[in-house]
């Protein structure tokens, strides 16, 4: 609760600044525009099933590129490729044994949003999110476990394709550009429904920077 009120502060001032530097930012609203950007993530999960279980939410890096193709003056389309670290740490018991795994998941995330830019400075975002998994790392402590407990968790079958969904903004000002974004997976990230670990849908806040070219 207090990310999520962080986030709505951060973005307040963000956009309230946006309003009032628009006047002096150049309209590049209808041209082609390329761009990268790198940040943040702040990831956790929603919608938990199965075992019971304490999720904190879990930091990490987010980097890659944007293309912004105008479809008229106030409307276009959106499409990023990014490198994405999300993840949380899981805090319970498994078995009558308290665990705690800190689980970070790297995924390949491609939103395709539809634009909105009511001002040259500010983008409205919203639209569908691709997120393909590349790799996951999972470190295990616990007061006595076992190895067979470890291989469990090892073994899960996170889904390797998800769909969600994305929401955001992002503010241009001199080619320089500040991003907030929103995102939830509609999937579960259980691949196939048969493991017994926690079941859960990644969501996550995301605050970057970059620059359009």
């Amino acid at each position: 609760m207090k990310s999520l009120k962080t986030i709505a502060l951060v973005a307040g001032v963000l956009i309230t600044g946006a309003t009032i530097a628009q006047t002096n930012e150049t309209d590049n609203r209808e041209r082609l525009q390329a761009g990268i950007k790198a940040g943040i993530n702040v990831a956790n999960v929603y919608d938990s099933q199965g075992e019971d279980f304490d999720a904190d939410p879990k930091v990490g890096f987010v980097g890659g590129g944007f293309l912004s193709i105008p479809i008229g003056r106030f409307f276009g389309v959106q499409p990023e490729l990014l490198y994405s670290q999300k993840g949380l740490t899981m805090n319970g018991s498994f078995l009558g044994i308290d665990y705690r795994v800190q689980r970070t998941l790297g995924y390949l995330d491609i939103p395709l949003y539809l634009q909105f830019k009511p001002v040259p400075a500010l983008t409205l975002l919203f639209g569908p999110q691709y997120s393909f998994l590349l790799h996951r790392r999972d470190k295990f402590s616990s007061g006595s476990y076992t190895n067979e407990q470890q291989e469990d968790f090892e073994n899960d079958n996170i889904r390797k394709n998800v769909f969600g969904v994305a929401t955001g903004f992002d503010l241009t000002i001199n080619r320089f550009v500040i991003g907030a974004r929103g995102a939830w997976d509609l999937q579960n990230n259980n691949g196939d429904g048969t493991s017994s670990d926690p079941r859960y849908k990644n969501v996550w806040f995301q605050l970057t920077g970059g620059f359009k070219f």
